[in-house]
Order: structure tokens, then sequence, then C-alpha cells
């Protein structure tokens, strides 16, 4: 017992026994280099589940939201001393958490600044500001007319801190800033970047315009994939360059092996033919001899099959991108039903991630390659 009195004396030496039978203790408690003043009523047996905790109104204005842990503290700690411990330790997030939670509005001239800076660059030009000030909205078109957003979220310390840029671009974004910058020079280069990413857009929007694209279904200005339909449930996966997007892109054709493997020889055999000078599409039929499907002729429902297992289109965002070869039946599955399905025939057999089994529909050899998963 006195030894525990003699270590809660040397911890916290402002907090001190008021009486001879120690059940009253009055002082302070140290935390983050502040006082705050506190009385403990304990019983006559000294047990602090019955004891009493009177704090200042500025140790209890603190510790709102935290009195049912300090209760709780109180109910289970073994002594005064490990009640303090504990109490300090609660005193310290409380603390930490006031301070993150109360930020100093920025000075009036913030805000004059902002709205100056808006109107040099023209109000036509701000989508959105939030009540705060700390995020704003831009738009801008690029010379084909296509309309963009920036939202730029300012800090505190605005401009002497460069604020964020968030933008739906295809490559990285950053803005060259000085404290002397503002959001002119911030428009300023979004449209200079604008401007160095048109051909790749044009690019982009004239596969969306002229093909049936598969995936993604709602493309964004980032994405540079495209999945296009090419008929006989075929298609081709592209990755275009978005700093060179006329050049040459990365191809994966997607189907039976007797539909897709002739155009794997025909892009090998007519490469040279490819002209970055032309458009990518008109590239692409030169080099593969085919013509898209036209969307002026035929619905995305001609192209659009459900998996033969799940019998639905899309599953977790995934399309049918597996078929049966055989071309009496050229069924599609989502890779993932077809390898659960294979997975649980006797008949099949794996080697590392190859599964060869049969077509659930036609019952002819079907080999199964998994991609992204250890099956």
């Amino acid at each position: 017992m006195a030894e525990t009195e003699a270590s809660l004396l040397r911890q916290f030496p402002l907090l001190l026994p008021q009486n001879r039978a120690k059940t009253v203790y009055e002082g302070f408690i140290s935390a983050q280099g502040r006082d705050f003043h506190l009385r403990i009523l304990l019983p006559k047996d000294l047990q602090l589940r019955n004891a009493r905790l009177l704090c200042s109104w500025q140790l209890k204005a603190i510790l709102n939201g935290y009195h049912h842990v300090v209760q709780q503290r109180m109910q289970h700690s073994p002594d005064l001393m490990s009640f303090i411990v504990e109490l300090k330790m609660v005193l310290e997030v409380a603390l930490k958490n006031k301070k993150e939670l109360y930020v100093l509005p920025p000075p009036p001239q913030f805000y004059s600044s902002l709205i100056e800076e808006i109107g040099t660059l023209g109000w036509d030009k701000l989508v959105y500001v939030d009540t705060c000030f700390s995020t704003i909205k831009l738009k801008a078109e690029d010379a084909s007319g296509r309309e963009h957003l920036i939202t730029v979220k300012l800090k505190a310390k605005y401009p002497a801190e460069s604020p964020d840029c968030i933008v739906d671009f295809p490559v990285s974004f950053s803005v060259s800033w000085t404290p002397q910058s503002s959001l002119i020079s911030i428009h300023s280069q979004f449209l200079a970047a604008l401007e160095s990413l048109k051909a790749f857009w044009d690019v982009m929007d004239e596969i969306d315009e002229k093909t049936w694209v598969l995936e993604p279904e709602k493309p964004t200005r980032s994405a540079t994939a495209r999945r296009i339909a090419l008929g006989n449930n075929a298609s081709i996966n592209i990755e275009v360059d978005p700093r060179h997007p006329t050049m040459l892109p990365e191809c994966c054709f997607l189907g039976a092996d007797h539909v897709v493997k002739p155009l794997g020889i025909r892009l090998s055999r007519n490469i040279h033919l490819w002209d970055p000078e032309n458009s990518l599409l008109q590239n692409l039929k030169d080099v593969l001899e085919i013509d898209f499907p036209a969307r002026a002729i035929l619905e995305k429902s001609d192209f659009s099959m459900d998996c033969g297992i799940c019998y639905a289109y899309q599953l977790d965002g995934a399309i049918p991108d597996q078929v049966c070869d055989n071309s009496r039946c050229g069924q599609p599955f989502h890779q993932i039903c077809l390898y659960e399905w294979l997975r649980g025939l006797l008949t099949s057999r794996q080697s590392f991630n190859v599964i060869f089994g049969e077509c659930p529909y036609c019952s002819k050899p079907l080999t199964l390659k998994m991609s992204g998963r250890k099956a």
C-alpha cells in the first residue's frame, strides 16, 4: 500500500491526500503541458468502483464523450494509481482529438483573394465551390469541344502551399506552383494538358462512336482500354498509349480459336501496313482486313450473349470472355463460371493454371487458361 502511495506521489506530485484516512485526494493532473483540477472521493474501504470523481469545468468539457470510458476504468482499476495513469491516457487522447477537430479558419483576405481570382478567371468557368472555399471545381473545353472538369482542393496556407488537383486524365497531372500562383495558372496548365491529350481522346471517341464497345460500359476520360466486338462471339481488347495514340496498341483477341487465330495471323502479316498518319480505327481495319460491326446496323444485344452457366451478362463487372471452340456451338462463358463448372467434373484435369474439360453445352473438348486467379 505504502509503495503504491509513493509511486502515486512520484508520478503525480500535484495530486495529494487531503485527510489521514486518504479517502480524499485533490490537486491537478497534467497532460500536454496543461494542468487540470480534480478531486477524488474514496469510500472507507478505498475501493475505486464506489469512488466519485469531481472535475473542473475545463476537464469536464474535454472529457465530454469519454464519460463511459472513465466510468469503466474506475470500475476495473485495482487501485488509485492505476486509475490515474489510465485517466491521463484518456485525457491525452481527448486533447489530441479536440486539437484535430479545431482548425482556425483562414483570414478574411483568403476569401477575398479567391473571389478576385475566380472573377479574373471568369465565373462561367466555375462549376462548384463548397461553403468553406476549400474545394473548387472548374471546367474547360478542349479544341474538339469536349468539356472537362478539374477539382482543386485548397490547403489552409494557400497560396503559399500548393493545392491538390484531381482530373480525369489517362496520365498523371501535376501543377507547377509558386506562392505567386493562382487559380488562373492552374486553369492555364489544365488547358495545356487538355491540348496535349486531344489526339488521344479523338481516337477513343471515334472507337466509341463507330464500333460496339463491350467494355468498359461507360468509359471515363482516363480509360485507355477498349474491348471491341468483332462478331461471332469474338472481340479484341486494345490498350492505347495516351502519348502516342495512333501507334499500334497492345492487342488481345478473345473468342474461339478458329475465329481469333486467323485474326492474329493477319495482324502479324500486315503489321508493316500500320500508318501513324491514319486513325487507329482505320489502321485496325486495314491490318486485320475486317470491317467492325457498325452501330448503325446492329444492336448491342447482338453481341451481348449471356453466360451459358450463370445466364447473366455481367458478373461482378466482368462479361463473358471464354468461348467454346466448336464452330457449331460457340457458347460464351464467364471465366470464373467455367472454372467452377470444370473443377466440379470428375472428367476434368488440371495442369498448373490450365484446366482441360468438356463444354457444358456440346461436350466437345475445351481448354481454360486462368488469368488473374490461381486455379
